[in-house]
């Protein structure tokens, strides 16, 4: 009980006061925590925006399921061996859909398979260019798988986004395949054409055929030597 007067009033002021005082209390209070909530906020986004300022590719693991030619084609001899995520040869675009399949040569004569592949491979430390294939037949016919069938590969030019690339090792500047190279790549090829269910005759063709680079250079050089090589498809795929 209050003794006097005077402290009755007071105390009667005070808690007149009292809840007006709350009120500013809360409210400092709050501002503080929204101010840290928007300070976390702004280094949660400023990381976002460092991850989202990264080229594609860098956040990009390859596509699942990878779809690989050993898996679909059983009966061909079919080494894997896919290139890294990169920028320069395996950007890990989505290959949404095959129209054409596009046949190469290396232009690197006496290379292997291996050594053509791994020169892909070294573009993301070295990149002079942008190049890489689905596959590499070597002159012995040893055929390499470096990109997944349902990944782009850098190959041929405005075709990449619908076809699927085959390169071929050659022994010499004339740019002829080996026998084993040729028969496996005839092979490849119709296993290719069952698959996407394509017409050789139209939907074969060569790299020249797409930006008019004399690649694959003999059967460039030598049409009726092509038109024999898609004859042979054919008669595979049948």
């Amino acid at each position: 009980m209050l003794r006097n007067r005077k402290s009755r009033q007071r105390f009667a002021k005070f808690c007149r006061w009292m809840p007006f005082a709350g009120g500013c209390l809360a409210t400092v209070i709050g501002v503080i925590f929204l101010l840290n909530v928007a300070q976390g906020n702004k280094d949660l986004n400023a990381g976002d925006n460092t991850a989202s300022a990264l080229p594609a590719w860098r956040s990009l693991k390859h596509i699942e399921p990878i779809v690989s030619a050993a898996g679909q084609f059983p009966d061909l001899d079919i080494r894997e061996d896919f290139l890294t995520i990169n920028e320069y040869s395996r950007p890990g675009t989505p290959l949404e859909q095959v129209d054409k399949i596009v046949i190469h040569y290396t232009g690197n004569p006496a290379t292997t398979a291996q050594a053509n592949r791994d020169y892909f491979e070294s573009l993301a430390d070295n990149p002079v260019t942008s190049a890489s294939s689905h596959f590499v037949i070597g002159t012995d016919g040893e055929i390499l798988q470096c990109v997944p069938l349902n990944e782009i590969a850098y190959a041929s030019n405005e075709a990449n986004s619908y076809s699927i690339s085959i390169e071929c090792c050659h022994p010499d500047d004339e740019g002829e395949f080996t026998t084993e190279t040729y028969n496996q790549c005839v092979a490849l090829t119709a296993a290719l054409c069952k698959y996407y269910e394509l017409d050789p005759e139209s939907d074969v063709i060569r790299h020249y055929d797409v930006t008019g680079k004399e690649c694959p250079l003999y059967y460039v050089e030598h049409p009726e030597e092509w038109e024999m090589f898609v004859e042979y498809v054919k008669e595979a795929v049948e």
